[in-house]
């Protein structure tokens, strides 16, 4: 894939960099030159020094050959904006921007732009520390109404069935990982002891998962 990154802090630098290890085609824009030391001496993809949702940076970039547009600023509105030219401008098949402020989130959603919030992130994870320990949240869908959840299977309730932990339309078992192996089970799967399972669960339904998997 071909990906234009604007901002190159540390997300955004360390997203490029992982990015170029995986074998895709990367370029970054940041309106700072020292910024780019962030990519290190062996970084191999495209630096343009400019503002990014200016169009001759964009076209600079290579922004209408690109697969997807990534803005990762510090700033809400420049993400934003420039996201809008990548996606309706540009016709950027995947584009997507950071924001810091959870209440926009909304809103720019139904503007059709994916966005990451840093700080709804950060809060959620660390709401899940405290009130689910044992729960691992590995992705979140919509506002953050459906969640991927991952547990594990304690002795008390091996020989379970995978039915005995679904509940219609709250929690579902979509995986389990047993000796290091994942599979999708069917509902009569039998659970054994120290199997990880993969769920899809409503986020209000988190308190009835951690009763399920405690025997309750």
């Amino acid at each position: 894939m071909y990906i234009v990154i604007m901002g190159c802090g540390r997300v955004g630098s360390q997203l490029a960099k992982v990015l170029i290890l995986e074998g895709h085609s990367v370029a970054v824009i940041d309106k700072n030159p020292a910024a780019f030391e962030r990519l290190g001496p062996t970084f191999k993809g495209k630096k343009v020094v400019g503002i990014g949702f200016d169009l001759d940076v964009l076209k600079e970039a290579g922004i209408e050959r690109a697969d997807a547009f990534v803005s990762v600023t510090n700033g809400d509105n420049s993400n934003i904006v420039a996201a809008r030219i990548a996606r309706n401008y540009f016709r950027v098949p995947k584009v997507i921007a950071r924001i810091y402020d959870p209440i926009r989130e909304d809103l720019y959603r139904r503007l059709g732009i994916q966005t990451i919030s840093s700080t709804s992130w950060a809060a959620n994870k660390v709401k899940d520390l405290i009130l689910h320990a044992e729960l691992v949240r590995h992705l979140s869908f919509g506002s953050g109404e459906v969640d991927l959840i991952e547990g594990e299977i304690t002795p008390q309730l091996a020989g379970r069935r995978v039915l005995d932990l679904n509940v219609p339309g709250e929690i579902k078992v979509v995986a389990i990982v047993r000796m290091g192996k994942a599979f999708i089970p069917g509902l009569g799967t039998e659970l054994q002891a120290g199997d990880g399972v993969q769920f899809v669960v409503l986020s209000s339904a988190l308190p009835k998962l951690k009763r399920l998997l405690h025997g309750g």
